[in-house]
């Protein structure tokens, strides 16, 4: 009968850096062989303490990375993130218990740093909910027919004046940073990016160990001469039987900090010669791109799921940081298996700020912390989530009163993959 070692869950040292990566790329099912280089780009992602690694006597069976973020609230605020990145268990050692430890351990010193949420983008969806995580974004990708969008042949410039050029990597170095920063103080659900992240996207560190090929880089000033959109985008080729181009332009990703900076990167890219498809990328699910075209239709909806995952940490802070429309008040009783946030908190809401404090008051509603972190960026509803048995109403119509306060117009959105 054979017998199980003890499993260490500890932070990662700079020498066991290597193996880490070992596990990361055979969880992820990569080539588990990491090339010097590759590791070497990825150390500068590493943050003492909070890459941490399970280890069966010497080697790495589990890996968890969390990282300092920013995440805009409703209304502009951006909260102070723990980010999570990284997870695996080697196929191996599941159903250890490894992702609990290193969780718990992770959100533990998240809420002692004075993080006031943790986030992640979940590859399986059953996995996180448990760790108080709810999705709070949704992703929407199109794939655009070309020929019955109506532009391809009809598009030659911007009809407000503004100028399309193609740029480099950087241009996009320089110009990006400050464009997403804009963004990203208008978007609920954006969250912040490093100088890594723009080097990674412009080939100047690679973190992937495969042969870096330039993307094409398009750029949009508006008739005043303002940065006001850029995108990056790649191209296949592929002719069909009949001597007839069929290519498809990839976005990687795309900035608009207006609409008509939206109009025209996507009707530049629904004209490019030979270009037959344009695929969207990761948009917001309320995206103006079907309706940018002449037919709407053209955009079909390949890919909608949800994206980001935030997990509340400071019920207060969270809920004092965004804003609200309506005017009101509610109990809410919270349920938290992690033990970091549970109880009954009562919010006071108005146009002019918000107030959140523990109460023992009777509850309004009770619902999972990760239910409330759905809700908090104001895409999610109650009333749903009540149907769903999710959200338990103590006072009938509470729910409503909680999608009165916190849904918002505007669906948040989410960008990035990390």
């Amino acid at each position: 009968m054979s017998r199980r070692t003890e499993i260490d869950v500890r932070p990662v040292t700079d020498d066991e850096f290597p193996d880490w990566n070992r596990a990361l790329n055979t969880g992820f099912l990569q080539p588990p062989a990491v090339a010097e280089e590759q590791v070497e780009a990825r150390r500068r992602q590493f943050v003492p303490g909070r890459s941490l690694g399970a280890f069966d006597g010497d080697r790495c069976v589990a890996t968890f990375r969390s990282f300092d973020q920013e995440l805009t609230a409703v209304g502009g605020r951006p909260v102070r993130a723990d980010a999570i990145s990284n997870v695996t268990v080697t196929a191996t050692h599941r159903r250890r218990g490894l992702l609990t430890r290193m969780m718990a351990q992770d959100l533990a010193a998240a809420k002692e740093r004075g993080d006031v949420v943790a986030t992640l983008i979940a590859a399986e969806y059953p996995i996180y909910g448990r760790y108080g995580f709810g999705p709070a974004t949704t992703m929407t990708e199109w794939t655009v027919d070309v020929p019955r969008a109506g532009l391809d042949r009809r598009w030659a410039a911007p009809e407000d004046g503004g100028r399309i050029d193609l740029v480099d990597g950087e241009d996009v170095r320089k110009l990006g940073p400050e464009l997403h920063e804009r963004l990203r103080r208008a978007q609920p659900g954006a969250v912040s990016r490093t100088e890594l992240w723009w080097q990674s996207r412009t080939g100047v560190v690679n973190m992937n160990g495969t042969p870096w090929t330039e993307p094409y880089y398009v750029l949009y000033r508006s008739a005043d001469g303002g940065v006001e959109g850029l995108a990056s985008y790649r191209t296949d080729d592929h002719w069909g039987d009949a001597k007839q181009p069929l290519n498809t332009a990839t976005v990687e990703w795309l900035i608009g900090v207006t609409p008509a900076a939206e109009r025209a990167l996507w009707h530049y890219l629904c004209s490019i010669d030979w270009v037959q498809t344009v695929k969207s990328g990761w948009r917001s699910p309320d995206d103006l791109l079907p309706l940018l075209l002449p037919d709407p239709r053209a955009a079909r909806i390949t890919t909608q799921a949800d994206w980001l995952w935030v997990r509340i940490l400071d019920v207060a802070a969270a809920l004092e940081a965004r804003t609200y429309d309506g005017q009101g008040a509610v109990v809410l009783e919270l349920v938290d298996r992690g033990g970091l946030t549970g109880g009954r908190w009562r919010l006071e809401a108005g146009p002019d700020g918000a107030s959140c404090a523990p109460t023992t008051e009777s509850a309004h509603v009770v619902l999972d912390v990760g239910d409330l972190a759905a809700l908090w960026l104001g895409d999610e509803s109650a009333v749903r989530l009540a149907a769903l048995g999710r959200v338990r109403e103590e006072r009938a119509g509470a729910a409503r009163v909680v999608d009165a306060l916190l849904r918002t117009s505007g669906r948040p959105w989410c960008p990035d993959m990390f």
